[in-house]
C-alpha cells in the first residue's frame, strides 16, 4: 500500500489513516496488514462453518432414515464440554450456534 493511500490525503478520507484509527502512518499499515489476515481468518471459518453444519445434517438425516433419533443428547454435551474448556463461557456459546446451525431449531414443528 503506497503512502498516498495510507495518509487520505488523496482519497477524502478523515484524520485517521484510511479507517485505521490511528494517524500514525506505520501502525495503519500493521492495522491493515492485521486486518488483511483476519479477512482470510473469516473466510476460512465461515468456509468450515458451512461445511460443518452440511455434514451434521448428513448425519441426522441418516440416524433418523435408519430409525434412530433425530439428536444424540450425549454428543451434543461432548461438544459443548469442547468448546467449554478450551474457550470457556464464549466457547459454549459458539458451540450452541454450532450445534443449532448443524441441526436446525428445535421448535415443536421441528420434532414432529
Amino acid at each position: 500500500m503506497t503512502t498516498t493511500a495510507l495518509s487520505g490525503t488523496n482519497d477524502g478520507l478523515s484524520s485517521d489513516l484510511s479507517g485505521t484509527g490511528t494517524r500514525e502512518e506505520g501502525a495503519a499499515t500493521e492495522i491493515l496488514d492485521l486486518r488483511a489476515r483476519i479477512d482470510e481468518i473469516d473466510a476460512a471459518l465461515i468456509a468450515l462453518w458451512k461445511e460443518r453444519a452440511a455434514i451434521s445434517q448428513q448425519v441426522g438425516a441418516t440416524r433418523v432414515a435408519s430409525g434412530g433419533t433425530r439428536l444424540v443428547l450425549s454428543r451434543e454435551r461432548e461438544i459443548l464440554d469442547r468448546f467449554r474448556t478450551e474457550l470457556g463461557a464464549d466457547g459454549t456459546q459458539l458451540a450452541l450456534l454450532i450445534l443449532r446451525a448443524g441441526r436446525g431449531a428445535l421448535g415443536a414443528s421441528s420434532l414432529v
